[in-house]
């Protein structure tokens, strides 16, 4: 019979499960510090020397790291999917930028979909959460916090879709976003008609949402980013031409 013996789990073993699980799961992020020896020792029922066990083996395995003087971290490196070289090189070329949103749109739209179909009650109010707060933010005419909610707002739908290898791609493409590698995002929520237009855009992604409708909140998630590709096409070119109309300028200046 193809049986073998139980073994007893060791309590370090159980402890490294756990956390990796936490960080699969991205409810632990990059670069987030871990609680206190002490406390999180008392946190998971374990000793001191059980945890230090499996806090080794961890770091091992290149998933937590230790600071001198500042604890124990989730390893940074786990949120870029990117090497730098590469990363220079998407900054460098339009053509990234433009393939990446086209990229999001297909991922994000999936996502949508899969958050309204698999999403507890827990993640929609998340997400409605999150809205909230962008238009709090709205109000208070901040594009930086902006922003950072918009930021914040797509990658809850993205947790909200339950598929950990999407989560995990996702938030490294997003933190290139929030580093300004693909484009300077604030300047989407400068003007005021742009920034009404895509609270309202963000407005019907979550109405769909919390209907738990996935063919519209895949569509809105589509609009939106839509949306977003032509008003970057649009600054691209206005620029473009500004620098063109400067060139012009320079030469008829010149010709006096």
């Amino acid at each position: 019979m193809p049986f073998t013996p139980v073994k007893p789990e060791k309590l370090s073993t159980a402890v490294v499960d756990q956390i990796e699980l936490l960080i699969l799961r991205g409810i632990l992020r990059p670069g987030e510090r871990l609680p206190s020896e002490r406390e999180l020792s008392e946190r998971l029922g374990v000793s001191r020397p059980s945890l230090r066990e499996a806090v080794a083996e961890l770091q091992d395995r290149g998933l937590l790291e230790s600071r001198a003087g500042a604890g124990i971290f989730v390893t940074e490196i786990l949120g870029s999917a990117f090497s730098e070289a590469l990363i220079t090189l998407f900054a460098s070329h339009d053509e990234a930028v433009f393939d990446y949103l086209s990229f999001r749109r297909d991922m994000e739209g999936l996502a949508a979909e899969r958050a309204a179909t698999y999403g507890s009650e827990t993640d929609l109010r998340v997400i409605q959460e999150i809205f909230d707060k962008m238009c709090a933010a709205h109000t208070k005419r901040n594009p930086s916090d902006e922003a950072h909610l918009d930021a914040d707002f797509h990658l809850a739908i993205i947790e909200a879709s339950h598929n950990v290898i999407m989560l995990h791609m996702m938030r490294s493409m997003y933190q290139l976003l929030r580093e300004g590698v693909f484009y300077n995002r604030t300047i989407m929520f400068r003007q005021r008609t742009t920034r009404d237009s895509l609270l309202e855009q963000h407005r019907a992604i979550n109405d769909a949402l919390q209907a738990r409708d996935p063919a519209r909140a895949r569509a809105a998630v589509e609009a939106h980013l839509t949306y977003v590709e032509t008003a970057l096409f649009d600054n691209r070119k206005a620029e473009q031409n500004e620098a063109i109309a400067k060139q012009r300028l320079q030469r008829e200046i010149g010709k006096t």
